[in-house]
């Protein structure tokens, strides 16, 4: 979300998605509010402080480490305060360990973390418990609430195809098994014991193989989907998978890397019709049965809201949600 005032951002989201509101991060405000210094802080063991280039491991809890619980806290104390008597569904995310130890630096080098099999599994085994710490405490806020835990890892296909760059920039970080890969991602699914999201707007997202990790849902951008992506989509939705379809980029800095605009309905001469249109469509080339859409696909701004103003990220919201409304009786008609 946008700007740096967590109860202006948890009253957005309350009031626009009163059926799926979710913990807000306010990266505006700087290292901590970060997607990694996020996830950082909630390391067990594991301290981190900041460097010129970014987080690193460190070998003792200092500053940084404390700014950035204090904003996580100040955050939970919003939504705690908005979300009084809430018993729906209540999504948190934070970076999933494979973008964490794709940006953070070991402690006596510059090069990430993921360069060291051995740091990246105690990197995962730290956040497994911090997460599910974390989890805890947004259940003992909202004790009514359902909770549902997204990992976001728009770092994952670099990973898995060894593109992720060392220190030099000379030369990559050599690809990681697609075992070892999915075995860090359960270890930290199951530590949560809810129901778990992997979220990616990046291209290549190995839908399969994070599907074959216990992932219960997905949450990608439709203007990144490439032929290839399709079968993969069908297989997955087949199984149950959900789908979290991001098909709005309704504010500045919403669309995703290397997306055309054109995969995406703008605001201006189309209504959120044309969104449900476009999310409908991707069903459509996934060859399922158009009645089992609504029950598997949540809409959702394309590639976040961070860079959209107050009031560009509260519309944003309304459209998705009366998008998504509308989806229901289109693939009906379609039946």
């Amino acid at each position: 979300m946008p700007g740096a005032n967590p109860m202006e951002a948890a009253r957005i989201i309350a009031g626009e998605l009163p059926d799926f509101p979710h913990l807000a991060e306010l990266p505006a405000r700087g290292p901590g509010a970060d997607i990694t210094g996020r996830a950082a802080a909630l390391l067990v063991g594991i301290p981190v402080d900041v460097t010129p280039r970014g987080w690193r491991i460190a070998e003792h809890p200092g500053r940084d480490l404390r700014r950035a619980r204090t904003m996580l806290s100040s955050d939970l104390d919003a939504m705690e305060e908005t979300l009084q008597g809430y018993r729906g569904i209540l999504k948190v995310q934070l970076a999933g360990p494979w973008t964490l130890a794709a940006t953070i630096e070991q402690p006596r080098s510059l090069n990430p973390a993921l360069a060291d099999p051995g740091l990246v599994a105690d990197l995962a085994s730290s956040l497994a418990e911090g997460a599910a710490a974390h989890v805890a405490e947004v259940a003992k806020r909202v004790p009514q609430a359902v909770l549902a835990v997204q990992f976001d890892e728009p770092a994952l296909p670099a990973v898995a195809r060894g593109s992720v760059p060392t220190a030099s920039g000379l030369s990559r970080v050599r690809e990681v098994d697609e075992e070892v890969l999915r075995a860090r991602l359960r270890e930290v699914f199951d530590a949560t014991g809810k129901y778990t999201i992997v979220h990616c707007c990046a291209r290549d997202f190995p839908f399969a193989m994070v599907a074959g990790s216990g992932a219960d849902a997905v949450s990608f951008d439709i203007g990144v989907l490439q032929r290839g992506d399709y079968d993969e989509l069908a297989a997955i939705a087949e199984s149950g998978t959900g789908l979290l379809m991001g098909a709005y980029a309704g504010g500045s800095g919403g669309s995703p890397p290397r997306a055309s605009r054109a995969d995406y309905p703008e605001r201006k001469g189309v209504t959120p019709t044309d969104t449900a249109r476009a999310v409908a469509e991707v069903w459509r080339r996934m060859g399922l049965p158009p009645a089992q859409c609504a029950q598997q696909v949540v809409v959702t701004p394309a590639c976040g809201l961070a860079g959209a103003s107050p009031a560009q990220a509260r519309e944003t919201l309304r459209w998705c949600r009366e998008a998504a409304g509308i989806l229901p009786e289109m693939m009906g008609e379609k039946a």
